[in-house]
Protein backbone atom coordinates (compact mmCIF):
# COMPACT_ATOMS: atom_id res chain seq x y z
CA UNK A 1 0.00 0.00 0.00
CA UNK A 2 1.73 3.23 -1.10
CA UNK A 3 2.36 5.92 1.47
CA UNK A 4 1.63 9.53 0.68
CA UNK A 5 2.27 12.46 2.98
CA UNK A 6 -0.70 14.42 4.20
CA UNK A 7 -1.63 17.38 2.06
CA UNK A 8 -0.98 20.86 3.35
CA UNK A 9 -2.45 24.02 1.87
CA UNK A 10 -0.12 26.96 2.29
CA UNK A 11 -1.58 29.56 -0.02
CA UNK A 12 -4.83 31.47 0.09
CA UNK A 13 -7.13 30.27 -2.65
CA UNK A 14 -5.56 26.83 -2.93
CA UNK A 15 -7.81 24.26 -4.59
CA UNK A 16 -8.35 20.68 -3.45
CA UNK A 17 -10.32 19.48 -6.47
CA UNK A 18 -7.51 17.14 -7.53
CA UNK A 19 -7.51 15.52 -4.09
CA UNK A 20 -11.24 14.89 -4.32
CA UNK A 21 -10.92 13.53 -7.87
CA UNK A 22 -8.26 11.03 -6.77
CA UNK A 23 -10.46 9.79 -3.94
CA UNK A 24 -13.46 9.62 -6.26
CA UNK A 25 -11.45 7.54 -8.73
CA UNK A 26 -10.46 5.18 -5.94
CA UNK A 27 -14.07 4.89 -4.78
CA UNK A 28 -15.16 4.13 -8.35
CA UNK A 29 -12.95 1.03 -8.38
CA UNK A 30 -15.40 -0.52 -5.93
CA UNK A 31 -12.74 -1.48 -3.39
CA UNK A 32 -14.57 0.18 -0.47
CA UNK A 33 -17.70 -1.87 -1.17
CA UNK A 34 -15.93 -4.89 0.30
CA UNK A 35 -16.68 -5.58 3.95
CA UNK A 36 -13.24 -7.11 4.25
CA UNK A 37 -11.64 -3.85 3.13
CA UNK A 38 -13.74 -1.91 5.63
CA UNK A 39 -12.81 -4.26 8.46
CA UNK A 40 -9.13 -4.10 7.53
CA UNK A 41 -9.23 -0.30 7.69
CA UNK A 42 -11.00 -0.30 11.04
CA UNK A 43 -8.37 -2.70 12.39
CA UNK A 44 -5.61 -0.51 10.95
CA UNK A 45 -7.06 2.51 12.76
CA UNK A 46 -7.27 0.44 15.94
CA UNK A 47 -3.59 -0.44 15.57
CA UNK A 48 -2.73 3.23 14.99
CA UNK A 49 -4.43 4.19 18.25
CA UNK A 50 -2.77 1.42 20.24
CA UNK A 51 0.73 1.77 18.77
CA UNK A 52 0.87 5.50 19.33
CA UNK A 53 -0.84 5.85 22.70
CA UNK A 54 2.05 7.74 24.28
CA UNK A 55 2.31 10.29 21.46
CA UNK A 56 -1.47 10.71 21.34
CA UNK A 57 -1.76 11.37 25.07
CA UNK A 58 1.18 13.77 24.95
CA UNK A 59 -0.33 15.74 22.05
CA UNK A 60 -3.63 16.06 23.89
CA UNK A 61 -1.83 17.22 27.01
CA UNK A 62 0.16 19.80 25.05
CA UNK A 63 -2.90 21.11 23.23
CA UNK A 64 -5.44 21.17 26.06
CA UNK A 65 -3.71 20.11 29.25
CA UNK A 66 -5.70 16.87 29.31
CA UNK A 67 -4.58 14.49 32.02
CA UNK A 68 -3.75 10.92 31.03
CA UNK A 69 -6.94 9.38 32.44
CA UNK A 70 -9.24 11.94 30.85
CA UNK A 71 -7.50 11.65 27.47
CA UNK A 72 -7.64 7.87 27.53
CA UNK A 73 -11.30 7.71 28.54
CA UNK A 74 -12.75 10.50 26.42
CA UNK A 75 -10.48 10.34 23.38
CA UNK A 76 -8.38 7.25 22.69
CA UNK A 77 -10.44 4.79 24.75
CA UNK A 78 -13.71 6.13 23.33
CA UNK A 79 -12.44 5.50 19.80
CA UNK A 80 -11.17 2.00 20.57
CA UNK A 81 -14.55 1.12 22.06
CA UNK A 82 -16.27 2.58 18.99
CA UNK A 83 -14.13 0.48 16.64
CA UNK A 84 -14.79 -2.67 18.67
CA UNK A 85 -18.55 -2.08 18.58
CA UNK A 86 -18.47 -1.33 14.85
CA UNK A 87 -16.50 -4.46 13.99
CA UNK A 88 -18.89 -6.57 16.06
CA UNK A 89 -22.01 -5.29 14.31
CA UNK A 90 -20.83 -4.31 10.83
CA UNK A 91 -22.02 -7.48 9.07
CA UNK A 92 -25.51 -6.98 10.46
CA UNK A 93 -25.66 -3.26 9.64
CA UNK A 94 -24.57 -3.84 6.05
CA UNK A 95 -27.14 -6.56 5.32
CA UNK A 96 -30.25 -5.77 3.27
CA UNK A 97 -33.13 -4.86 5.58
CA UNK A 98 -36.25 -6.76 4.61
CA UNK A 99 -39.66 -5.06 4.55
CA UNK A 100 -43.11 -6.34 3.63
CA UNK A 101 -44.42 -6.33 0.04
CA UNK A 102 -48.04 -5.41 -0.89
CA UNK A 103 -50.20 -8.14 -2.45
CA UNK A 104 -50.35 -6.38 -5.82
CA UNK A 105 -46.58 -6.91 -6.14
CA UNK A 106 -46.61 -10.63 -5.30
CA UNK A 107 -44.61 -12.70 -5.97
CA UNK A 108 -41.79 -10.36 -5.06
CA UNK A 109 -39.69 -9.11 -2.20
CA UNK A 110 -38.77 -5.69 -0.92
CA UNK A 111 -35.76 -4.57 1.06
CA UNK A 112 -33.57 -1.59 1.94
CA UNK A 113 -29.93 -1.95 0.97
CA UNK A 114 -27.22 0.27 2.53
CA UNK A 115 -24.65 1.54 0.06
CA UNK A 116 -21.74 3.96 0.57
CA UNK A 117 -22.18 7.60 -0.39
CA UNK A 118 -18.77 8.14 -2.00
CA UNK A 119 -16.20 10.70 -0.88
CA UNK A 120 -16.98 12.60 2.32
CA UNK A 121 -15.49 15.57 4.16
CA UNK A 122 -15.09 15.38 7.95
CA UNK A 123 -14.24 18.62 9.78
CA UNK A 124 -13.17 18.05 13.38
CA UNK A 125 -13.30 20.29 16.46
CA UNK A 126 -10.55 21.43 18.79
CA UNK A 127 -12.06 20.53 22.16
CA UNK A 128 -11.86 16.77 21.58
CA UNK A 129 -9.52 16.95 18.61
CA UNK A 130 -8.98 13.21 18.20
CA UNK A 131 -12.41 11.82 19.09
CA UNK A 132 -14.48 14.33 17.14
CA UNK A 133 -12.39 13.80 14.01
CA UNK A 134 -11.95 10.03 14.07
CA UNK A 135 -15.33 8.89 15.43
CA UNK A 136 -17.11 10.13 12.29
CA UNK A 137 -14.27 8.63 10.25
CA UNK A 138 -14.93 5.24 11.85
CA UNK A 139 -18.54 5.49 10.71
CA UNK A 140 -17.48 6.63 7.25
CA UNK A 141 -15.11 3.66 6.87
CA UNK A 142 -17.74 1.23 8.13
CA UNK A 143 -20.19 2.50 5.52
CA UNK A 144 -17.57 2.11 2.77
CA UNK A 145 -16.58 5.68 1.96
CA UNK A 146 -13.43 7.54 1.02
CA UNK A 147 -12.75 10.55 3.23
CA UNK A 148 -10.87 13.79 3.66
CA UNK A 149 -10.13 14.62 7.29
CA UNK A 150 -9.72 18.25 8.35
CA UNK A 151 -8.37 18.44 11.94
CA UNK A 152 -8.77 21.61 13.95
CA UNK A 153 -5.82 23.95 13.64
CA UNK A 154 -6.35 25.13 17.23
CA UNK A 155 -5.25 21.72 18.54
CA UNK A 156 -2.01 22.03 16.62
CA UNK A 157 -0.07 19.04 17.95
CA UNK A 158 -2.98 16.62 17.65
CA UNK A 159 -3.61 17.84 14.10
CA UNK A 160 0.04 17.34 13.17
CA UNK A 161 0.09 13.87 14.72
CA UNK A 162 -3.04 12.75 12.86
CA UNK A 163 -1.57 14.06 9.60
CA UNK A 164 1.60 12.09 10.27
CA UNK A 165 0.01 8.80 11.37
CA UNK A 166 -2.96 8.36 9.02
CA UNK A 167 -0.74 7.88 5.93
CA UNK A 168 1.37 5.32 7.81
CA UNK A 169 -1.53 3.02 8.69
CA UNK A 170 -4.47 3.62 6.38
CA UNK A 171 -5.14 2.96 2.69
CA UNK A 172 -3.89 6.25 1.25
CA UNK A 173 -5.87 5.85 -1.94
CA UNK A 174 -9.03 6.29 0.15
CA UNK A 175 -8.16 8.96 2.70
CA UNK A 176 -6.35 12.31 2.85
CA UNK A 177 -5.59 14.63 5.74
CA UNK A 178 -5.73 18.38 5.13
CA UNK A 179 -4.24 20.62 7.80
CA UNK A 180 -4.74 24.34 8.02
CA UNK A 181 -7.15 27.05 9.05
CA UNK A 182 -9.85 29.20 7.51
CA UNK A 183 -8.38 29.33 3.99
CA UNK A 184 -8.00 25.57 3.77
CA UNK A 185 -11.47 24.97 5.18
CA UNK A 186 -12.95 27.42 2.69
CA UNK A 187 -11.18 25.69 -0.20
CA UNK A 188 -12.41 22.31 0.97
CA UNK A 189 -15.99 23.54 1.26
CA UNK A 190 -15.81 24.81 -2.32
CA UNK A 191 -15.37 21.23 -3.55
CA UNK A 192 -18.22 18.88 -4.34
CA UNK A 193 -18.68 16.14 -1.74
CA UNK A 194 -21.08 13.28 -1.23
CA UNK A 195 -21.51 14.27 2.42
CA UNK A 196 -20.07 16.85 4.81
CA UNK A 197 -19.79 16.12 8.52
CA UNK A 198 -18.97 19.16 10.67
CA UNK A 199 -18.50 19.44 14.42
CA UNK A 200 -18.24 22.92 15.88
CA UNK A 201 -20.16 26.11 16.46
CA UNK A 202 -23.36 27.50 14.99
CA UNK A 203 -21.68 30.37 13.11
CA UNK A 204 -19.40 28.10 11.10
CA UNK A 205 -22.24 25.58 10.84
CA UNK A 206 -24.15 28.19 8.83
CA UNK A 207 -21.14 28.63 6.54
CA UNK A 208 -20.82 24.87 6.04
CA UNK A 209 -24.49 24.48 5.22
CA UNK A 210 -24.43 27.40 2.79
CA UNK A 211 -21.42 25.98 0.97
CA UNK A 212 -23.00 22.52 0.83
CA UNK A 213 -26.22 23.94 -0.60
CA UNK A 214 -24.38 25.06 -3.75
CA UNK A 215 -23.81 21.39 -4.62
CA UNK A 216 -26.96 20.02 -2.93
CA UNK A 217 -24.62 18.14 -0.61
CA UNK A 218 -26.19 16.54 2.49
CA UNK A 219 -24.69 17.63 5.80
CA UNK A 220 -24.46 16.46 9.37
CA UNK A 221 -23.98 19.36 11.76
CA UNK A 222 -22.95 18.57 15.32
CA UNK A 223 -23.15 22.00 16.93
CA UNK A 224 -23.86 22.86 20.55
CA UNK A 225 -25.82 25.41 22.50
CA UNK A 226 -26.59 26.08 26.11
CA UNK A 227 -27.36 22.71 27.67
CA UNK A 228 -29.46 23.22 30.83
CA UNK A 229 -29.29 21.19 34.01
CA UNK A 230 -32.35 21.02 36.27
CA UNK A 231 -31.67 20.30 39.94
CA UNK A 232 -34.83 19.52 41.88
CA UNK A 233 -34.82 20.14 45.63
CA UNK A 234 -35.77 16.47 46.03
CA UNK A 235 -32.44 15.00 45.01
CA UNK A 236 -29.44 13.17 46.40
CA UNK A 237 -27.40 16.33 46.79
CA UNK A 238 -23.99 14.74 47.33
CA UNK A 239 -24.22 12.48 44.26
CA UNK A 240 -25.78 15.28 42.22
CA UNK A 241 -22.86 17.60 43.01
CA UNK A 242 -20.30 14.86 42.29
CA UNK A 243 -21.75 14.06 38.88
CA UNK A 244 -22.34 17.70 38.03
CA UNK A 245 -18.71 18.57 38.78
CA UNK A 246 -17.50 15.62 36.70
CA UNK A 247 -19.59 16.58 33.68
CA UNK A 248 -19.11 20.35 33.84
CA UNK A 249 -15.39 20.57 34.51
CA UNK A 250 -14.10 17.69 32.41
CA UNK A 251 -11.79 19.26 29.81
CA UNK A 252 -12.16 22.52 31.78
CA UNK A 253 -15.75 22.83 30.60
CA UNK A 254 -14.80 22.77 26.93
CA UNK A 255 -17.35 20.11 26.02
CA UNK A 256 -20.33 20.69 23.73
CA UNK A 257 -22.61 18.63 25.99
CA UNK A 258 -21.34 19.98 29.31
CA UNK A 259 -24.03 21.48 31.56
CA UNK A 260 -24.03 25.14 30.49
CA UNK A 261 -26.19 26.46 33.32
CA UNK A 262 -28.13 25.11 36.30
CA UNK A 263 -31.80 25.72 37.06
CA UNK A 264 -32.70 25.37 40.73
CA UNK A 265 -35.69 26.32 42.88
CA UNK A 266 -35.33 29.45 44.99
CA UNK A 267 -34.23 28.68 48.51
CA UNK A 268 -32.26 25.61 47.45
CA UNK A 269 -29.47 27.35 45.54
CA UNK A 270 -27.12 27.84 48.51
CA UNK A 271 -27.27 24.16 49.46
CA UNK A 272 -26.36 23.27 45.88
CA UNK A 273 -23.55 25.83 45.76
CA UNK A 274 -22.07 24.53 49.01
CA UNK A 275 -22.26 20.93 47.77
CA UNK A 276 -20.62 21.80 44.43
CA UNK A 277 -17.84 23.78 46.14
CA UNK A 278 -17.16 20.85 48.48
CA UNK A 279 -17.01 18.43 45.56
CA UNK A 280 -14.76 20.69 43.49
CA UNK A 281 -12.25 20.69 46.33
CA UNK A 282 -12.44 16.89 46.52
CA UNK A 283 -11.84 16.39 42.82
CA UNK A 284 -9.37 19.19 42.04
CA UNK A 285 -8.10 20.32 45.45
CA UNK A 286 -8.10 23.76 47.03
CA UNK A 287 -5.88 25.07 44.23
CA UNK A 288 -7.39 23.59 41.03
CA UNK A 289 -5.04 25.59 38.80
CA UNK A 290 -2.23 23.49 40.28
CA UNK A 291 -4.05 20.19 39.78
CA UNK A 292 -2.61 17.81 37.19
CA UNK A 293 -6.14 16.52 36.62
CA UNK A 294 -7.53 19.90 35.59
CA UNK A 295 -7.28 21.01 31.96
CA UNK A 296 -6.20 24.15 30.17
CA UNK A 297 -8.14 26.61 28.03
CA UNK A 298 -7.21 26.00 24.40
CA UNK A 299 -5.55 29.41 23.89
CA UNK A 300 -5.24 32.92 25.32
CA UNK A 301 -7.94 34.33 23.05
CA UNK A 302 -10.51 31.95 24.52
CA UNK A 303 -9.25 32.69 28.03
CA UNK A 304 -9.86 36.41 27.43
CA UNK A 305 -13.33 35.60 26.11
CA UNK A 306 -14.14 33.66 29.28
CA UNK A 307 -12.67 36.38 31.48
CA UNK A 308 -14.98 38.92 29.83
CA UNK A 309 -17.98 36.78 30.81
CA UNK A 310 -17.23 37.50 34.47
CA UNK A 311 -17.64 41.26 34.14
CA UNK A 312 -20.57 42.66 36.11
CA UNK A 313 -21.78 39.28 37.39
CA UNK A 314 -21.94 37.77 40.88
CA UNK A 315 -19.02 35.31 41.10
CA UNK A 316 -19.63 33.21 44.21
CA UNK A 317 -16.70 30.84 43.74
CA UNK A 318 -13.52 30.67 41.66
CA UNK A 319 -12.70 32.97 38.77
CA UNK A 320 -8.91 32.82 39.21
CA UNK A 321 -6.77 32.80 36.06
CA UNK A 322 -3.40 31.37 35.11
CA UNK A 323 -2.23 33.21 32.00
CA UNK A 324 0.81 30.96 31.61
CA UNK A 325 -1.10 27.69 31.14
CA UNK A 326 -3.60 29.31 30.08
CA UNK A 327 -6.37 28.26 32.49
CA UNK A 328 -9.35 29.43 34.52
CA UNK A 329 -10.38 27.91 37.85
CA UNK A 330 -13.81 26.28 38.22
CA UNK A 331 -16.21 29.19 38.63
CA UNK A 332 -19.77 29.57 39.93
CA UNK A 333 -21.91 32.59 39.06
CA UNK A 334 -25.24 33.21 40.78
CA UNK A 335 -28.12 34.88 38.95
CA UNK A 336 -26.28 36.44 36.01
CA UNK A 337 -28.35 38.92 33.96
CA UNK A 338 -30.31 36.95 31.37
CA UNK A 339 -29.20 39.36 28.65
CA UNK A 340 -25.50 39.00 29.54
CA UNK A 341 -23.09 37.16 27.20
CA UNK A 342 -22.86 34.49 29.88
CA UNK A 343 -26.50 33.59 29.30
CA UNK A 344 -26.76 34.38 25.58
CA UNK A 345 -23.72 32.50 24.28
CA UNK A 346 -22.49 28.95 24.76
CA UNK A 347 -19.88 29.23 27.51
CA UNK A 348 -17.50 26.46 26.45
CA UNK A 349 -15.43 26.90 29.57
CA UNK A 350 -15.30 26.32 33.34
CA UNK A 351 -18.01 28.84 34.33
CA UNK A 352 -21.32 27.52 35.66
CA UNK A 353 -24.20 30.02 36.00
CA UNK A 354 -26.94 29.18 38.50
CA UNK A 355 -30.45 30.44 37.76
CA UNK A 356 -33.22 30.31 40.36
CA UNK A 357 -36.88 29.75 39.53
CA UNK A 358 -40.05 29.51 41.57
CA UNK A 359 -40.58 25.87 40.58
CA UNK A 360 -39.60 23.32 37.95
CA UNK A 361 -42.50 24.32 35.71
CA UNK A 362 -41.08 27.83 35.54
CA UNK A 363 -37.71 26.29 34.72
CA UNK A 364 -39.26 24.34 31.86
CA UNK A 365 -40.80 27.51 30.46
CA UNK A 366 -37.42 29.23 30.72
CA UNK A 367 -35.68 26.47 28.76
CA UNK A 368 -38.43 26.34 26.14
CA UNK A 369 -38.13 30.09 25.54
CA UNK A 370 -34.57 29.56 24.29
CA UNK A 371 -33.04 27.67 21.34
CA UNK A 372 -33.18 23.89 21.65
CA UNK A 373 -30.05 22.54 23.37
CA UNK A 374 -27.79 19.66 22.36
CA UNK A 375 -28.20 17.99 25.75
CA UNK A 376 -30.43 18.40 28.79
CA UNK A 377 -29.89 17.12 32.33
CA UNK A 378 -32.24 16.70 35.26
CA UNK A 379 -31.56 15.55 38.82
CA UNK A 380 -34.39 14.43 41.11
CA UNK A 381 -35.44 11.54 43.33
CA UNK A 382 -38.95 11.83 41.92
CA UNK A 383 -39.72 10.05 38.64
CA UNK A 384 -42.73 12.24 37.95
CA UNK A 385 -40.52 15.34 38.05
CA UNK A 386 -38.04 13.77 35.65
CA UNK A 387 -40.73 12.48 33.30
CA UNK A 388 -42.39 15.89 33.23
CA UNK A 389 -39.13 17.57 32.22
CA UNK A 390 -38.44 14.95 29.55
CA UNK A 391 -41.91 15.21 28.03
CA UNK A 392 -42.18 19.01 28.06
CA UNK A 393 -38.74 19.96 26.71
CA UNK A 394 -36.92 19.32 23.43
CA UNK A 395 -33.20 18.60 23.16
CA UNK A 396 -30.80 16.43 21.23
CA UNK A 397 -30.31 14.08 24.20
CA UNK A 398 -31.51 13.79 27.80
CA UNK A 399 -29.75 12.25 30.77
CA UNK A 400 -31.32 12.07 34.21
CA UNK A 401 -29.41 11.92 37.49
CA UNK A 402 -26.08 12.09 35.67
CA UNK A 403 -24.21 14.15 33.07
CA UNK A 404 -22.74 13.13 29.70
CA UNK A 405 -22.80 9.40 30.48
CA UNK A 406 -25.25 8.70 27.64
CA UNK A 407 -22.24 9.14 25.31
CA UNK A 408 -20.90 5.78 26.49
CA UNK A 409 -23.83 3.88 24.95
CA UNK A 410 -23.22 3.26 21.22
CA UNK A 411 -26.85 2.20 20.85
CA UNK A 412 -27.93 5.79 21.53
CA UNK A 413 -27.59 8.06 18.48
CA UNK A 414 -25.92 11.38 19.24
CA UNK A 415 -27.02 14.58 17.53
CA UNK A 416 -28.78 17.87 17.95
CA UNK A 417 -32.14 19.39 17.13
CA UNK A 418 -32.90 22.87 15.83
CA UNK A 419 -29.96 25.23 16.39
CA UNK A 420 -27.97 22.50 18.16
CA UNK A 421 -27.50 20.51 14.98
CA UNK A 422 -28.95 18.09 12.48
CA UNK A 423 -28.29 14.42 11.85
CA UNK A 424 -26.75 11.95 14.26
CA UNK A 425 -24.04 9.32 14.63
CA UNK A 426 -22.52 6.71 16.97
CA UNK A 427 -23.10 3.00 16.38
CA UNK A 428 -25.55 2.12 13.63
CA UNK A 429 -26.71 5.74 13.45
CA UNK A 430 -23.23 6.68 12.21
CA UNK A 431 -23.21 3.86 9.67
CA UNK A 432 -26.59 5.01 8.38
CA UNK A 433 -25.49 8.66 8.25
CA UNK A 434 -22.68 7.79 5.85
CA UNK A 435 -24.85 5.39 3.82
CA UNK A 436 -27.60 5.74 1.28
CA UNK A 437 -30.30 3.28 2.27
CA UNK A 438 -31.43 2.28 -1.21
CA UNK A 439 -34.92 0.84 -1.61
CA UNK A 440 -35.20 -2.27 -3.78
CA UNK A 441 -38.17 -4.33 -4.99
CA UNK A 442 -37.40 -7.58 -6.83
CA UNK A 443 -40.19 -9.20 -8.86
CA UNK A 444 -40.64 -12.23 -11.04
CA UNK A 445 -42.61 -12.56 -14.29
CA UNK A 446 -45.22 -14.77 -12.62
CA UNK A 447 -48.78 -13.64 -11.77
CA UNK A 448 -48.96 -10.57 -13.94
CA UNK A 449 -52.38 -9.39 -12.71
CA UNK A 450 -54.52 -8.02 -15.53
CA UNK A 451 -56.49 -5.44 -13.55
CA UNK A 452 -53.55 -3.07 -13.08
CA UNK A 453 -53.48 -2.29 -16.80
CA UNK A 454 -55.71 -0.13 -19.02
CA UNK A 455 -58.35 -0.10 -20.27
CA UNK A 456 -59.81 0.33 -16.79
CA UNK A 457 -63.29 -0.54 -15.54
CA UNK A 458 -65.27 -0.47 -12.35
CA UNK A 459 -64.54 -4.16 -11.89
CA UNK A 460 -60.78 -3.62 -12.23
CA UNK A 461 -60.95 -0.67 -9.84
CA UNK A 462 -62.74 -2.78 -7.24
CA UNK A 463 -59.99 -5.40 -7.47
CA UNK A 464 -57.25 -2.81 -7.23
CA UNK A 465 -58.80 -1.42 -4.04
CA UNK A 466 -58.62 -4.86 -2.46
CA UNK A 467 -55.00 -5.53 -3.39
CA UNK A 468 -53.36 -2.12 -2.87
Amino acid sequence: MPNRPSLHAVETGVCFVDVVHKLNDSFDTGKTQSLEWRKSQLKALETLLKDNQHDILQALKNDLGKCKTEAMVAEQGFLLSDIKHTLKHLDKWAKPRKVSTPMVAWPGKSFRKPEPLGTVLIIGAWNYPLQLLLAPYIAAIAAGNCAVLKPSELAEETSSLVAKLIPQYMDNSCVAVIEGGKDEATALLACKWDHIFYTGGEVVGNIVMSAAAKHLTPVTLELGGKSPCFVDKNTNLAVTARRLVWGKWMNAGQTCIAPDYVIVEKGFEQKLIDAVKKELKKQYGKAPLSSRDYGNIVNHRHLKRLESYLENVNVVYGGELDESRPAMAPTLVLEPPLDSPLMKEEIFGPILPIITVDNMEAGIKFVNSRPKPLALYAFSDKDDVLDNIISKTSSGSVCTNDTMLFMTNPELPFGGVGNSGMGSYHGQAGFDTFSHIKTVMKRSFALDVFFRYAPFSKFKLSLLKKFL
